[in-house]
């Protein structure tokens, strides 16, 4: 009997591709964000925040990463989640670091959630945009 377990987590060089990949994409479009991938159990593995964008954006980036690593749904799916349930709405507002805006999604690899994605300082359907085209670029999703 083992009384361990194997846990995958995204590697450094993806998640510094993911970065790029994210800014590379808000350049395209003339938004400004900041940018955070966190290993699957929520902890920092690459960031970065573009030129002008202040550093409380990347605080939400990392709280959306974190949010959607843990929770392993996007940051817009516990948002809707929340619309249907107020004592879950009440339960949210007291835990530290989860955040329902848009812009987190987790990082999945064939079928296996190996970290989160989190981006802000666009709107938030572009924030996901951005997460969303560098996981495609990557061959990963967030299902």
């Amino acid at each position: 009997m083992t009384h361990s377990i194997t846990i995958q987590s995204v590697a450094l060089a993806s998640a510094l591709r993911l970065t790029t990949e994210a800014i590379k994409h808000a350049q395209s479009r003339n938004w400004k964000i900041a940018v955070f991938v966190v290993d699957s159990a929520g902890a920092t593995v690459a960031s970065a925040r573009m030129d002008g964008v202040n550093a409380i954006t990347g605080d939400i980036a990392l709280d959306k990463a974190y949010t959607a690593a843990s929770l392993r749904r996007t940051t817009k799916a516990l948002a809707e989640r929340m619309g249907s349930a107020p004592d879950l709405t009440m339960g949210m507002a007291n835990r530290p670091r989860l955040i329902t805006w848009q812009g987190g999604v987790p990082i999945v690899e064939d079928g296996t959630i190996i970290g989160g994605i989190g981006v802000s300082g666009a709107a938030g359907h572009e924030d996901a945009e951005c997460a969303e085209t560098a996981l495609a670029a990557l061959g990963l999703t967030s299902k």
